[in-house]
């Protein structure tokens, strides 16, 4: 098994985002390795707390044991960050002083062969879970999922222009054998792609990508979770969320914008009837990026955004 280790992306601008000050209570919904964890908890000496949640058992022990330092300041627990509110009432949390979610997947899940994340693997397992304890795995959905229904999460979670093509191509495959290996997969895809559209980027990414999501319900609530998270902030207090697919940064964009958004009356109304104020202010108008220097250092950093909220 793979040592866990996760280089946290932006950490700099994360941490800057956050506002971090002396003590506070602050949310981690995507522990991962407990980079901006040890961040958080570093910065907000001596009496800062965290509370921190992530599905993956390998990352949450590769947590606790470089959150060590500071026994007494942190909880970990296993959950999804959607489930915030039962993990705050167990913890007897009401308001916090800022959250940070990390929506990438770990350089660990990623390398690890028998996690089935990565199409550069020939051999390994089509998993893709998160949390392995749970049941679905891409292997299931690939050789029991319709054609239609494969075609439609490949072009809804992947944005894949040939999704079409390569469901038909998986479902003929699978009559004769199922698929049990990413090799597989990945030939069935560049087979299904005309040649001209498979250069420049990987042509299997999209629907590596659309799997993963589908296994883990990615999406699934993640408008009902940003708003509901923020309205937990306490007056100043910030939210930053690392995107790293359009999708979901449509998502954030769109429940922020909701949340800054005054009176939504029609402008034939001479006055107010709907009483809606603003909730937050949008702190980053345009998503941050990484820079020059951590592109070249990281290049998991390519595709992540950075969004950032306040609570007024």
């Amino acid at each position: 098994m793979l040592e866990f280790s996760h280089k946290p992306v932006m950490l700099e601008e994360c941490m800057q985002g956050l506002a971090l000050k002396e003590g506070g209570l602050w949310f981690d919904g995507t522990v991962g390795g407990g980079g901006h964890s040890y961040e958080i908890l570093k910065r907000t000496s001596p009496s800062g707390k965290l509370i921190a949640t992530d599905l993956d058992d390998e990352a949450i022990a590769a947590s606790n044991k470089r959150l060590s330092e500071f026994e007494g300041r942190y909880t970990i627990y296993k959950s999804n960050y959607k489930d915030f509110e039962r993990v705050f009432e167990a913890a007897g949390v009401d308001k916090i002083d800022g959250a940070i979610l990390d929506f990438g997947i770990s350089s660990h899940q990623i390398d690890d062969e028998e996690r089935g994340f990565s199409y550069k693997m020939a051999d390994a397992p089509l998993d893709m879970r998160m949390d392995r304890s749970s049941g679905l795995t891409a292997e299931k959905i690939l050789n029991t999922y319709s054609e239609d229904k494969l075609a439609w999460i490949l072009k809804a979670y992947g944005e894949e222009t040939f999704a079409r093509q390569i469901a038909r191509n998986i479902v003929k495959y699978r009559a004769d054998k199922p698929l049990q290996t990413s090799g597989e997969l990945s030939e069935i895809i560049r087979k299904s792609i005309p040649a001209k559209f498979r250069y420049g980027a990987p042509c299997e990414r999209k629907s590596y990508q659309a799997l993963r999501i589908e296994v883990n319900g990615e999406l699934d609530g993640l408008y009902e979770l940003v708003v509901s998270l923020t309205k937990r902030l306490k007056k100043g207090g910030r939210i930053v969320i690392l995107t790293f697919q359009s999708l979901e940064d449509r998502i954030v964009k769109e429940a922020f914008r909701e949340m800054e958004q005054p009176c939504t009356c029609p402008s034939s109304f001479p006055v107010c009837v709907c009483g809606k104020k603003p909730e937050i202010k949008i702190v980053t108008k345009k998503p941050i990026t990484a820079s020059e220097k951590e592109l070249l250092e990281n290049s998991r950093s390519k595709c992540a955004k950075l969004r950032i909220a306040e609570k007024i």
